[in-house]
């Protein structure tokens, strides 16, 4: 049956998805004439708006069965404007359901979504098409055995197969002080690994002294961690790496530093007093002391060991942001682009000052956001967030496609899978699409093949996830989802991404179990097949790099789409079932089998058939 409205089809909505400002959008809607339409409206507001308003819809043509009409409407400037229909027939009105399609109701219900965006809007065309990967620097690559450490309250460990640790300390936190030893120059050895899987960005978690293991507590942000090296080893890293077109991208924490830091000084490891012991001292403007908290200050969260700074602070921002600061040393060294930390806790403002810090370096430089839900419409602290309109973020952690990603291999349904998918295609400006870090597991996540063949961790304590590993049978169905999986990731738009040791199907619940020393002895080599061929695919067909996404066929079992632009198309075809589906790709007759994930492309002689075997 001919839906009245969809989304996601051209021939109701062009051009399809988010637009840029002044772009001129068709809307056609297809009434049956048993409906007895003659004058529907398009009902639309700009964010901010209470109140929709309406356009009269022209008449466009009348065939056997339908009145098609028609309107056109140009978003003057960018932001977000929700829109729906209305038939002026027994109340009925159109509203979005599944997959862009219309749902005809006489209650309100939800209203499309249009993203207009900066026309200037531009992302680097030199990370697309190519495969990320990220690092979690003391756990991925020890370059020489450790004599000394650099503070004597670390704890070196040898057993570099030992389980991180998890136990409380007195004040009721966690212990983050053992250290495997990796470092920049275990990284840059390990280059020619990373390039043999067709990595292309290396994504570092923080690399600037902090005395924690994961540095997310900032200690100093003009010095490399002394554990990791030095700048000169920084530099290497980037020169070799560019050598094999592979690009560095740098975490920048700048929603907190540490409070044992050159800056706050709370634990006075540095000589000279911080901002927590002198009221005069240039860095206490940077943050917020007040009797009102707890500690005296606010705080990240709530942990005192993360002192919160004042993003607005002129110094601040100075020192991030201006000549010679944060960003322009780093990218100046040999990095190319920021990841930001807790995007969503930095003010658009500095979000676009940043970027304009980041850009005066070359706009081949990246700057991506954590941001875990759809970045276009996302409130905190009672704003709408704007860092995805084109003067904020290239793009963001795409962490709507990791849950429907897994939750399509788990078991799930290909058609919630596919709606979760086509809603972030349709919202997002298509610089960003095409820029978004895609990825099954993170530093913050339970480790991809545990989320998938796992029991779930929630409701229970470290001392439940420690040592608990997958079943034999358990670990074999883990391993063929997770090919299924990134297969998806490395066909649909944007970047794969691959955490480290995800690769040998390392496991591992919530931090800091999912950040184990890399496992260099494994023997596992069926998902690096699974990664090297996807890597290939991408690297030959340009439709994967930037081209437009459209859903064939979505059952509870399968998923169809394609990757189409001007030059190249592909037809990729997930089968999460437990029968051969028989069906045309391009064309071209099918059978594909059970857990396996067929690709077509219009280049291509073959049906390329990727799975776990």
């Amino acid at each position: 049956m001919t839906p009245i409205y969809d989304s996601q089809k051209q021939f109701y909505k062009s051009p399809y998805g988010a637009v840029a400002a002044g772009t001129s959008v068709i809307f056609r809607i297809c009434v049956p004439l048993s409906c007895g339409c003659q004058s529907p409206r398009f009902f639309y507001k700009r964010d901010g708006s209470d109140v929709f308003a309406a356009i009269p819809m022209q008449h466009q043509q009348t065939t056997d069965t339908d009145v098609v009409f028609t309107i056109s409407f140009t978003p003057p400037q960018a932001g977000l404007y929700f829109y729906y229909f209305d038939l002026y027939v027994d109340y009925q009105k159109l509203f979005r359901g599944s997959l862009g399609q219309a749902v005809v109701t006489t209650e309100q219900g939800e209203a499309y979504q249009l993203t207009v965006y900066e026309p200037d809007f531009k992302t680097p065309d030199g990370v697309k098409g190519g495969v990320m990967y990220q690092i979690f620097p003391d756990r991925f690559f020890e370059s020489a055995p450790r004599t000394s450490m650099p503070f004597n309250d670390r704890v070196y460990r040898t057993d570099k197969t030992g389980e991180p640790y998890f136990y409380p300390t007195e004040t009721g936190g966690f212990l983050n002080m053992d250290y495997y030893g990796g470092d920049l120059e275990g990284i840059r050895m390990k280059l020619p690994y990373l390039s043999g899987l067709g990595v292309t960005v290396i994504y570092l978690n923080p690399i600037f002294e902090a005395h924690s293991n994961h540095r997310y507590n900032t200690a100093n942000y003009m010095k490399i961690d002394p554990l990791l090296g030095t700048e000169k080893d920084f530099q290497h890293l980037c020169r070799d790496a560019s050598a094999l077109g592979i690009r560095i991208i740098l975490d920048g924490v700048f929603s907190h530093t540490g409070s044992d830091s050159i800056y706050f000084n709370r634990e006075q490891r540095y000589p000279q007093p911080g901002a927590y012991q002198d009221p005069e001292n240039p860095y206490r403007p940077w943050y917020d002391f007040s009797p009102q908290y707890a500690c005296g200050y606010r705080s990240w969260w709530g942990f005192e060991t993360l002192p919160e700074v004042n993003e607005n602070d002129f110094s601040y921002r100075q020192f991030i942001c201006g000549k010679d600061g944060v960003i322009d040393h780093w990218l100046r060294l040999g990095a190319s682009g920021f990841r930001l930390d807790v995007a969503d806790e930095l003010p658009d403002d500095f979000i676009e000052e940043i970027r304009r810090a980041v850009k005066r370096n070359g706009p081949d430089k990246l700057l991506i956001g954590e941001v875990w839900e759809d970045a276009t419409n996302k409130w905190s602290y009672g704003t709408r967030r704007t860092y995805l309109l084109g003067k904020g973020l290239d793009s963001v952690m795409n962490y709507p496609f990791r849950t429907a990603v897994l939750n399509f291999v788990k078991g799930g349904s290909g058609l919630a899978a596919a709606d979760s998918i086509t809603r972030i295609c349709e919202n997002y400006p298509a610089p960003a699409l095409h820029t978004l870090m895609n990825f099954l597991s993170t530093h913050d996540t339970v480790r991809a093949i545990t989320e998938i063949a796992g029991e779930s961790c929630e409701g229970h304590d470290r001392y439940w996830q420690s040592k608990r590993r997958l079943s034999d049978e358990r670990y074999e169905y883990g391993i063929q989802r997770m090919a299924l999986a990134y297969a998806m990731l490395y066909t649909l738009p944007g970047i794969p991404c691959i955490y480290y040791g995800d690769e040998v199907a390392m496991q591992g619940y919530k931090d800091p179990f999912n950040r184990a020393y890399f496992e260099w002895d494994s023997n596992e080599q069926r998902l690096r097949r699974v990664v090297r061929q996807l890597a290939r695919l991408r690297e030959q067909c340009r439709a994967l790099w930037d081209g437009g996404f459209t859903v064939l066929k979505a059952t509870e079992t399968t998923l169809h789409y394609s990757r189409h632009n001007d030059s190249d198309t592909a037809e990729c075809f997930i089968n999460c079932g437990n029968a051969h589906v028989h069906t045309f790709m391009l064309g071209r007759a099918v059978a594909v089998p059970p857990l396996h994930f067929a690709v077509c492309t219009s280049t291509a002689k073959k049906i390329a058939f990727f799975s776990a075997e």
